[in-house]
C-alpha cells in the first residue's frame, strides 16, 4: 500500500488502520460564514448522530452514506488505507459546533471499485511523466448508486464543500478531485463551481406511478408484464418457466430474518462470482456482519433452493422509508439456465411490486436489463483536474463523449420494452 503521508505510513498498524492523523487532516480553516472546515481520517472521528441527521435532510439520501455503513467499510478492511481508500472526510461546523455540511472523501491510490472509469486519464498522466495518484474521490466505495454526495442544508453549504475540496487538491498538489453518481443538487452545484460533468447510463425499474404520474402502481407482476411488448413478455415468462421446471424455489429473508448461515452461504456465492471473473471480492465477510448488526433493515436476501439445498443467493439493499431497492450482489453454486435473471431481476421486481416500492436500481451497465423492464437513466459525475492543460484536454474529451452518450441514450429510448414509449430521464 502506498500511503500519502510518509509519517502516517510508518504509523499504520498491520491491519492497515492509519496512525495519528497527519497535519493536513486536523487543519482548521474558517470560511467567510465562520464555519470551521476539518479533514478527518477515520469515520469514527465523526459525530454519528449529527452525520446521519444531516444526511436525512439531504435531497437524495441513501443508506450507503449512513455513518454505520461508512464505519463498516473501514472497520472490516474493505475500504481503508490498506486497500487504497484513505478516508479524508470533510466537515464544516458552525460557531455553535453544529455540523452544517460534510462530504465522504477518500484519497485513492488506484481507480478500482468506482464504476466511472478514468484509467485512460491516469495513463495519459503517466505518459507525460506526471503522477495521477493519489487523487481525491467523493463516492461510496464499490457502490454505483446515485445520491447526495455533498451533505448540506443549502446551496451555500454545497459551495463551501466544493471550495474546501478544491483547497485540499491545490494544497496537496493532488492531480484531481472527483464526485461520482451525483444527486441533481450536487450536479448543479458542481457545474456552477466550474467542475467538468460526465454522463453515464444505468438501468432502473420504475413503478407505474413513477413513469405516468397519476396512474396506479402495478397490481402484481402480471400487471407489470401486461404493459410490455409481446416478445419481451413472452421471453420473461419463458425464462421464469425454465427456473420453475428446474425445480428451483426461493426463500425471501429481510433484515433480522437473515441468519448467520444465510450470510455465510451468500458470501460464499458472492466470492464465486468474483472468482469466475478472476477477481477478488471488494467486501469482506466482516463488512456484511457489521452492517447486518447495525443496519439490518436495509438488507433483503433471495435464496434459491433445489431439493432442499441452497444453490444461489442475491442480495438487495433497501430503503423501506423511501421505497427504493438496489440490486447489489449475487452468486450461485450450480449452473441453472436463467437463474441469474430470476434471482437478480424477476424475484426482486415481484417483491418490489408487492411491497409498493417506487424504484429498483439494477446497478451499473447492462443493456440486457432493458429486456427485463428496466429503463435507461442518465447519471452524473463531476471532475476537477489541477493541471490546466489536462483540465482542458479532459473537457474536450467529455464534450465528445457526452455527444456520443446523448445519441446512445436516444437510441435506447427508441427501443424500450414497453408498448407505449417511455421518456428517458436524467437521474434526479
Amino acid at each position: 500500500m502506498e500511503h500519502d503521508d510518509p509519517q502516517q505510513a510508518a504509523a499504520a498498524d498491520k491491519d492497515g488502520n492509519p496512525g495519528p492523523a497527519p497535519a493536513w487532516a486536523t487543519q482548521a480553516l474558517t470560511d467567510p460564514r465562520e464555519w470551521t472546515l476539518r479533514w478527518q481520517h477515520n469515520p469514527h472521528e465523526l459525530d454519528s448522530v449529527a452525520w446521519d441527521a444531516l444526511l436525512a435532510t439531504s435531497p437524495e439520501p441513501t443508506p450507503f452514506l449512513r455513518h454505520a455503513w461508512l464505519c463498516a467499510l473501514h472497520d472490516s478492511g474493505s475500504a481503508c488505507a490498506a486497500t487504497g481508500w484513505q478516508p479524508a472526510f470533510l466537515t464544516a461546523t458552525g460557531p455553535d459546533g453544529r455540523l452544517e455540511a460534510a462530504c465522504a472523501l477518500y484519497l485513492k491510490s488506484h481507480s478500482w471499485g468506482e464504476y466511472v472509469f478514468d484509467w485512460a486519464w491516469a495513463d495519459a498522466y503517466r505518459r507525460h511523466g506526471l503522477t495521477y495518484y493519489p487523487k481525491l474521490l467523493g463516492a461510496v466505495p464499490f457502490t454505483p448508486v446515485p445520491g447526495t454526495r455533498l451533505l448540506a442544508r443549502d446551496e451555500a453549504g454545497r459551495q463551501t464543500l466544493l471550495a474546501g475540496i478544491d483547497a485540499l487538491m491545490r494544497e496537496r498538489s493532488l492531480s484531481s478531485a472527483h464526485l461520482l453518481f451525483l444527486a441533481e443538487s450536487d450536479r448543479a452545484a458542481a457545474a456552477s463551481a466550474g467542475w467538468l460533468l460526465r454522463r453515464t447510463v444505468q438501468f432502473h425499474w420504475l413503478n407505474r406511478s413513477q413513469i405516468s404520474p397519476g396512474s396506479p402502481d402495478y397490481a402484481d407482476f402480471d400487471d407489470f408484464l401486461a404493459g410490455m411488448q409481446s416478445a419481451k413478455r413472452k421471453k420473461i415468462r419463458q425464462e421464469r418457466r425454465y427456473v420453475r421446471e428446474a425445480g428451483v424455489t426461493f426463500r425471501v429473508r429481510q433484515g433480522s430474518e437473515i441468519s448467520e448461515a444465510d450470510w455465510d452461504f451468500f458470501h460464499h456465492c458472492y466470492g464465486l462470482t468474483y472468482r469466475a471473473h478472476r477477481s477478488t471480492p471488494y467486501l469482506t465477510r466482516e463488512f456484511f456482519r457489521l452492517t447486518a448488526r447495525d443496519l439490518p433493515d436495509h438488507w433483503l436476501m433471495f435464496i434459491a433452493e433445489r431439493e432442499g439445498q441452497a444453490i444461489a443467493a442475491s442480495l438487495l439493499a433497501t430503503d423501506p422509508e423511501r421505497r427504493v431497492a438496489w440490486g447489489r450482489y449475487w452468486g450461485s453454486t450450480e449452473a441453472v439456465p436463467c437463474l441469474h435473471f430470476e434471482a437478480c431481476y424477476y424475484q426482486p421486481l415481484q417483491w418490489c411490486i408487492e411491497q409498493g416500492y417506487r424504484r429498483f436500481e439494477g446497478g451499473a451497465q447492462g443493456e440486457h436489463k432493458m429486456a427485463r423492464g428496466l429503463l435507461p437513466i442518465t447519471t452524473w459525475s463531476a471532475h476537477s483536474l489541477l493541471h490546466p492543460a489536462f483540465q482542458d484536454a479532459v473537457a474536450r474529451f467529455l464534450e465528445r463523449e457526452g455527444q456520443g452518450m446523448s445519441a446512445y441514450v436516444d437510441e435506447l429510448g427508441e427501443r424500450g420494452p414497453f408498448k407505449q414509449p417511455t421518456e428517458v430521464s436524467d437521474r434526479g
